[in-house]
């Protein structure tokens, strides 16, 4: 099983993260974002893309999986400024972290992003979508 294969690989360097299975579910696991395995990565492409068929359906799978899982809000630096980054959206060209600055709004592609260090709670599914955008 892959959380088994996580925690003898990485032991007392992982964080729980908690992430709602396709039924609902609620499955709690550890995973160190940066050093996950290619084998780990794929088994989440697996996960996201289950019952797609096409490329728009498994990028809706990321969508849904990065935006159910990724804790938002959070704060971020784009183009050198602080930004609050509210929500993650899918448009035609893949997907979108919305992020806030005072009074203004930009979408910017969740692959362009900075993410904080540590990393989120949720961000492994965004080094999924990495691998899988290629």
């Amino acid at each position: 099983m892959l959380i088994e294969l996580i925690i003898e690989r990485y032991g007392e360097s992982l964080t729980n993260h908690t992430v709602r299975g396709a039924g609902g579910d609620e499955l709690t696991y550890a995973c160190a974002v940066d050093e996950l395995s290619e084998a780990e990565l794929d088994a989440l492409i697996d996960e996201a893309t289950v019952d797609a068929y096409g490329e728009d359906e498994e990028l809706a799978g990321f969508a849904v999986m990065i935006g159910d899982n990724l804790a938002v809000p959070f704060e971020t630096t784009a183009l050198g400024i602080t930004v609050t980054v509210e929500k993650i959206d899918q448009t035609a060209s893949g997907i979108v972290a919305v992020c806030k600055r005072g009074g203004y709004r930009q979408a910017i592609p969740i692959l362009d992003l900075p993410l904080p260090d540590p990393p989120l709670q949720g961000a492994e599914w965004i080094a999924a979508y990495r691998r899988w955008a290629g």
